[in-house]
């Protein structure tokens, strides 16, 4: 693949760095107005690392997946920025580009394995097909790889199921046939959006465990798109918090759960139930509902939500939009409040409450 594009930015140089997103808008013009699904969205990843992005729904998680895999190519979307995958930038490519890339390069794991999948194909024949785009192999080939990979991912008997239908996997099977799809051309980063919804717990982890399995193996990058911070802490390296279309928190999984600062990464954590420990109190929800992205509050996003902003002189956090700035090494976060008075917040309200 050949893409044209401009000299990469500083922050893409870095030779470490295999993805680079770089203030990343994703606008979306409506009857209503506006829709600021993703907007100035900036993280790196690595190969061989997992990187975890939550938030909750409508945060721009998806959306941001999305364009990566250059899903929003040919529609009204108004996108800027940049995507620099191992040092092209993905965002002015041409359909055709983007076409050779999904698949051989980047690939994706759907939250939905069943409307994945199409229900008039074979499960093998659908893999073997995706093998097929990106390589120039005969029938008998790509049907011995797409064994190879089910039995990878742990299908049993693969060579029977290859002539099943779809309905005839349960929801795990289902899944894992979607990442075995995912892995057949070795693609260099792997999106798993939601990956484990509507599993049972015992296959959820079994799937997770296999990604990481995968991602030691090909020593892919790996972005895992997920609501679940046990997920998170379970699975992944680093994390990017988002809320609003916007990251609010940034950094190593050890801080985000250490020593997180964010008023919203509080809520999702105060938030999530605990099996290690007897819980005396009811869980915290955050109280309110996500912003409109037509409509994003003015200054901090998560103001109309945030029960700190009253700690803010100047009533800064409804009038002044708080950059996202260094709070420890590659721990970033996104809030007016004195770092020292929000780590005395998070030792005295929070920790106690977690």
């Amino acid at each position: 693949m050949t893409i044209t594009s401009p000299v990469p930015s500083a922050a893409s140089t870095d030779p470490g760095v295999f993805l680079s997103v770089e203030d990343l808008r994703v606008h979306f013009p409506t009857d209503d107005g506006l829709v600021k699904s993703v907007d100035g969205l900036t993280f790196d990843l690595r190969r061989g690392e997992i990187l975890g992005i939550v938030g909750e729904s409508g945060s721009g998680k998806s959306v941001t997946a999305q364009a990566i895999l250059g899903l929003h190519k040919g529609s009204k979307a108004k996108i800027s920025g940049h995507i620099w995958l191992d040092g092209q930038d993905l965002v002015p490519a041409s359909e055709d580009d983007m076409r050779a890339v999904r698949g051989s390069e980047i690939a994706m794991i759907f939250q939905d394995p069943l409307s994945s999948l199409h229900p008039f194909y074979t499960i093998g024949n659908q893999i073997s097909e995706a093998y097929r785009v990106h390589n120039k192999v005969s029938g008998r080939d790509a049907r011995k790889r797409t064994i190879e990979m089910l039995e990878k991912v742990g299908i049993p008997n693969a060579a029977a199921r290859y002539s099943d239908y779809p309905h005839q996997f349960s929801g795990g099977m289902r899944q894992r046939a979607m990442i075995a799809m995912a892995l057949i051309c070795e693609p260099k980063l792997l999106i798993a959006d939601e990956p484990t919804t509507a599993l049972d717990v015992t296959v959820q982890a079994q799937i997770l465990e296999l990604i990481k399995e995968l991602r030691n193996e090909l020593n892919s990058a790996v972005i895992l798109i997920t609501h679940d911070l046990g997920v998170v802490a379970e699975t992944c390296d680093h994390v990017v918090v988002m809320y609003g279309g916007q990251a609010v928190e940034k950094g190593p999984v050890a801080d985000l759960f250490d020593v997180p600062e964010m008023p919203y990464t509080w809520g999702l954590l105060s938030s999530m139930p605990r099996m290690d420990r007897v819980r005396q109190t009811r869980l915290t929800p955050i109280p309110g509902s996500p912003p409109s992205l037509i409509q994003v509050p003015k200054g901090c996003v998560f103001n109309p939500r945030c029960r700190f902003s009253d700690r803010v002189e100047g009533n800064r956090c409804f009038t002044v939009h708080p950059d996202l700035l260094p709070t420890a090494p590659g721990h970033e976060v996104r809030c007016h409040i004195d770092p020292e008075e929000r780590r005395q917040i998070l030792l005295t309200e929070i920790r106690p409450n977690l």
